[in-house]
Parts: structure tokens; sequence; C-alpha cells
């Protein structure tokens, strides 16, 4: 095989058996700090790659991406539906009522946000028919007195399938006026594993909109914007073409600053991450100093044959380079298992000692997503041989001073 001089001497070098037990030791610690510390990186860029997914594709298309409401609520919400959808950015509209109230069972009580919706349109805006069963939903459509409760204020009150709720809506503006009451059966219990578990409850369009004080009107418009990080302007493009009073909000307003701190994790986490890299990369100096003194014979023996300091240097940076790339790739192999296998890992060890560690109340998720990103990879594997072909230069630059009769004085 026709190989470069100094890369055939280098690769020599790390494979061979050293004299110098020490020697040999830290170059095994060397790559397995850096495989740890690049698997560590790829495994926590993954996890916070995997939330900053499911917030796209499992959060923001449950709650409204956007929503367009009127004072005093909307009544032909059928003409503004076809407006909105003939705007440019918005890809459906469908008709929601929006409540905030409790729901008692027997003697406890739990703070909702009960939604009101048509499972007609809902579809089209939204995921929420995905987790409903066809017979609870289908009761729903006929607009009977049911209710779905998100699995956490289910298991709080302590309520099953078939038991009747009393649900409570205090009455909108001032004068002490007596609160709308609404008994459902609970039909089903909804869980869709994020936060919305532990604050939603759902009921037909009519029936929500009969415990306000306009029970022919719907409380706003949903809509599903095809861009996500532009629901803001869409939102205002379209309430600049309606008429004045109507009032928009959009995604950002309330899961904005979740998303925002799931950018600024990832590359806070990031950073630290590429810090426990840099620390095992740098441990390839300490290693190709040991190996220096190790060869020093071998290294004036080359010297009088002719070799270069140019040459001398790339056997050394060649030998760290092929430490970095021995302890990178075992670690990118190592991390994407630990991505792939992490989620399963931590259900059992949540069955196996009957806790759970993500709770839809203290967080957005009761489960802990991954995706792997190939850009991801890359910039990891960069990183990692970036750093350690820097700490080759001086170890290497070491070797090129030694001076022949020096090293073979006591050989």
């Amino acid at each position: 095989m026709n190989m470069p001089f100094s890369l055939r001497v280098g690769l020599r070098y790390a494979a061979a058996r050293r004299r110098s037990q020490s020697v040999s030791f830290l170059s095994r610690v060397s790559i397995i700090g850096l495989t740890v510390g690049v698997s560590l990186l790829v495994t926590v860029l993954s996890v916070m790659n995997g939330f900053d997914r499911e917030l796209q594709q499992r959060i923001l298309a449950l709650v409204p991406q956007g929503t367009i409401s009127y004072q005093g609520g909307i009544y032909d919400w059928r003409k503004l539906q076809q407006r909105l959808e003939a705007m440019d950015g918005i890809e459906a509209a469908a008709p929601m009522v929006q409540l905030e109230g409790l729901v008692r069972f027997r003697d406890k009580a739990e703070a909702i946000g009960l939604y009101g919706f048509d499972p007609t349109t809902e579809a089209r805006v939204s995921r929420m028919p995905e987790f409903i069963d066809p017979e609870p939903l289908k009761r729903l459509a006929d607009d009977e007195a049911v209710i779905m409760l998100g699995k956490g204020i289910a298991d709080n009150l302590g309520a099953k399938l078939g038991d009747r709720v009393m649900v409570i809506i205090p009455s909108a503006g001032s004068g002490g006026r007596t609160p709308k009451v609404g008994y459902f059966e609970l039909v089903q219990i909804v869980r869709t594993n994020t936060e919305l578990d532990a604050v939603i409850a759902l009921s037909s369009l009519s029936v929500a909109a009969a415990l306000t004080d306009t029970p022919n009107a719907v409380t706003a418009m949903k809509l599903k914007v095809r861009d996500l990080f532009a629901a803001q302007s869409i939102v205002n493009g379209a309430l600049n073409q309606l008429e004045p009073g109507y009032r928009g909000t959009n995604w950002t307003r309330r899961q904005g600053n979740l998303y925002h701190a799931i950018q600024v994790s990832k590359r806070l986490v990031g950073l630290l991450m590429s810090l426990i890299v840099a620390i095992a990369a740098f441990n390839v100096v300490s290693t190709l100093v040991l190996v220096v003194v190790d060869k020093q014979g071998d290294i004036a023996i080359l010297r009088t044959l002719g070799a270069s300091d140019k040459t001398v240097m790339t056997i050394f940076m060649f030998q760290g380079a092929f430490i970095g790339l021995v302890g990178t790739s075992l670690g990118l192999a190592v991390g994407c298992l630990l991505a792939l296998g992490v989620e399963e890992f931590v259900r059992m060890i949540e069955a196996l000692f009957s806790v759970q560690f993500l709770k839809s109340d203290a967080y957005p998720l009761t489960y802990l997503p991954t995706d792997i990103r190939m850009d991801d990879l890359i910039q990891v594997a960069l990183t990692s041989l970036g750093l350690c072909f820097l700490a080759t230069i001086y170890p290497a630059w070491k070797a090129s001073r030694v001076r022949p009769a020096e090293a073979l004085r006591y050989e």
C-alpha cells in the first residue's frame, strides 16, 4: 500500500505496544475520555432536539397556533372561516369555545381550561381528534353532555370513565352574577403526554357555548398557519384585513418562552459538553509528550537518517489525529446508541421503581424524546477532531526539537 512515510510511522507508533506502561495507559485513557465526552454531547443534543421537535409536532399541533376573537363573541363563524382561509399564510381555521373554570368530582376540584370544538373542522387545524376514541368522538359530535379530561386532572380527581362531574364557569363581568354550572359524563381520559394533560378538558362546541353568556356564538377562531415562526406576522396581517374590534394572538405568547428556553438550553448544555470534549481532547497532549519521551531514541535515528523537523512533527501529529479519530468515532457510535435507547431506559427505570421523572405539571412532556440530527453529528465530529489536532501541535513540535546526539547518549 502506497502510504506517506510520516503517516505510516505515525500509525505504527499509535498501534504498537510501548515500553512504558504509563504511556499505554494514558493513550487508552485519552481515547476513553474522548469517547465519553463525544457520546454525552451527542446524547444531550439529541434530547434537546427531541424536545424541539415535539414542541413543534405535538404541542403546537394541539394548542392554537393563532386565534382571532371578537368582543362579545363571533356569531357567523362560518363566514369568518371562509374569509380567514382565503388570507395569505393561513392554512385552515376552525371555531372554538375556550373557557376557564373548575371541574368538581365528589369532594375534589381542579382548575381546567374547557375547550369546546367541532369534530368536523377540528381535524383541519389540530391533531386533537387523534387522541380521542371513535365512540366518544361520535357522542361529542352529537352534542351530548359529555366531557373528556386530561389524564393529570382525572388522576387528581380520582374520576373514572362513566363518572358524572360538575363544571363551574365563572360569569364574565362584575356584579356577583351566578356562575354557569354544567354536569357532564366523563367518556374519555385524554393522554397526550404533554403539559396539556394537567389542564385540558374537552367538550362539544354547542355544549361549551351554553356555559357562556353568548350561547349562540363562539369565543374565537383557531388558526393553523403555514409557517409556525411567522405566526405573529400572519395573525397581524389577518387583523389588518378585518373590521375594527377583532383581536388576535399566537402561540408565541404562551409557548414562545418554552421554545426560547429549549434553544438557549441546547446552546448552554452543548457548550458545557463541548468543554468536556475539550478536556478529553487535550489529554492527548500529555499522552503525546510521554510518547515523545518514550520514542526519543527512534526520533534520533530518524533524524540521523535524514528526517526533517517537518517530517518528525507530522509523524506525531498523525499519531494524535489517530487517537482523536478513534475516540471520536467510538463516541459518535456510543452516543447514537444512547440517544436511541435513552427513552426506553428511562421508562424502564420509571416502571421498575414506580416513579415518574417528567410530570405534566412541571415539564412540557411526560417522556424523554430524542432526535439525532446529522448536522449535529458533523459539528460534534469536526469540533472533536479539531481540538485533537490542536492538542498535537505542542508535542509534535517538542519531538522535532529532539537532538540525536543528546537522545542517543544513554541508549
